[in-house]
């Protein structure tokens, strides 16, 4: 009897050591998010995509004997509380990746995820991010802000069917953010065509640009860059309405969302912008299972953006679990290993490589046509070398 109560105990030990092996590994993710402060608008519809991405890719064990850990904090925007909550991040949570949010937060870290060998993907598309001899631990899913605005710019010329030069003035906040793309932008609109005739500077929180857009009226421009966010945006096309002054305005990525239907009004009406993802709805395979997670409730574009993001780090981590182990540097060795990746068309194809971290050189240009985002093109530019890092 005792030696079968041996043998029964043994077993039981094997057994439970077997569960054991067999239970799923944990990929813990580190999440940055601006649940408040002054981009609370739109941090948590973010935040969000991510949860619920991480949430549908354990459902599914899209990374087979893996499951993600989302540990997700409030910074509000600061970047000195991002860098202590990051610290928590790795001291005590042990995370092998981190999603980041804003352009603040994203520079004040590029040093210590390099140290540390943490892949961060984030919502900051600065185009010195892409270049990995400098930021060798950063990546996104959108085109750089910078290419984002050579794309726009392109569009547009090639639509320009007058003899003459267009005129092309540009407004953006006094921000690394709304400055991160001007130099880069400006340079490519001459070397195209435009005639770059001036510029002014909007802050984000402004309430009143009439004085900027008198300026501006006088420079007699036929298109207008606007590159702040979409409450600032609001403020802009409400006055340019009140002056009369309607030339065709061009946005960037952060600059109207669903939000400028409320704030801007039929103010909005022909304006463009770009974005990096479809929009909610679309006919796209990942909008089955977004829609599925939000149980049909419209989302913003950054909600679908964050989705993306949380997309792309799961297929690197999955590349790296097939070669052995998700760590920091083995995950930022599988995402340089992707090569025309299809996030389900929630954004273009993502392509990483060792030396050059752009993951994507398509644009996709949006117009607000009676309330709506119709999408009109996808141009892609070429990868040029020199384009890398500006």
């Amino acid at each position: 009897m005792k030696k079968y109560l041996i043998i029964c105990l043994a077993a039981c030990m094997l057994l439970a050591a077997s569960a054991a092996m067999a239970a799923d590994k944990t990929i813990r993710v580190g999440v940055l998010a601006a649940l408040s402060g002054p981009t609370s608008d739109v941090g948590p519809s973010y935040a969000n995509g991510i949860r619920d991405c991480a949430n549908w890719l354990n459902e599914t064990k899209y990374v087979p004997g893996h499951t993600f850990e989302i540990i997700l904090q409030d910074y509000a925007y600061n970047a000195q509380q991002a860098i202590t909550i990051y610290r928590r991040f790795t001291s005590k949570d042990k995370i092998v990746a981190l999603q980041g949010w804003g352009t603040a937060d994203t520079e004040a870290l590029t040093q210590f995820v390099a140290r540390d060998r943490v892949p961060t993907l984030s919502a900051s598309y600065s185009a010195h991010l892409t270049d990995p001899s400098k930021t060798p631990y950063n990546f996104f899913i959108s085109t750089d802000y910078t290419t984002q605005l050579r794309g726009g710019l392109q569009y547009l010329r090639d639509a320009w069917t007058e003899s003459r030069a267009p005129r092309l003035a540009l407004i953006y906040p006094d921000h690394p953010y709304g400055k991160a793309p001007i130099a880069g932008g400006k340079a490519f609109a001459r070397e195209i065509g435009f005639e770059v005739v001036g510029e002014e500077t909007v802050a984000l929180g402004a309430l009143d640009a009439t004085a900027q857009l008198l300026a501006v009226r006088d420079m007699k421009p036929d298109f207008v860059w606007i590159g702040g966010t979409t409450s600032s945006t609001a403020v802009i096309l409400k006055d340019a309405k009140k002056l009369d002054f309607s030339p065709t305005f061009l946005t960037n990525i952060w600059g109207v969302d669903e939000n400028i239907f409320k704030l801007a009004g039929d103010a909005a009406e022909g304006v463009y912008t770009l974005q990096a993802s479809a929009v909610y709805g679309a006919d796209v395979p990942g909008m089955k299972i977004i829609e599925q997670a939000t149980k049909g409730e419209p989302q913003m574009t950054h909600y679908i953006r964050g989705f993306a993001s949380m997309l792309v780090m799961a297929e690197g981590a999955r590349v790296a679990a097939a070669k052995g182990s998700v760590t920091g540097p083995t995950l930022k060795d599988a995402l340089e290993t992707l090569r025309d990746y299809d996030p389900m068309g929630l954004v273009p194809p993502v392509s990483f490589f060792p030396d050059d971290h752009r993951p994507s050189m398509s644009v996709m240009i949006y117009r607000i046509e009676n309330g709506e985002f119709v999408l009109k093109g996808t141009p892609t530019l070429p990868r040029k070398a020199e384009w890398l890092g500006n």
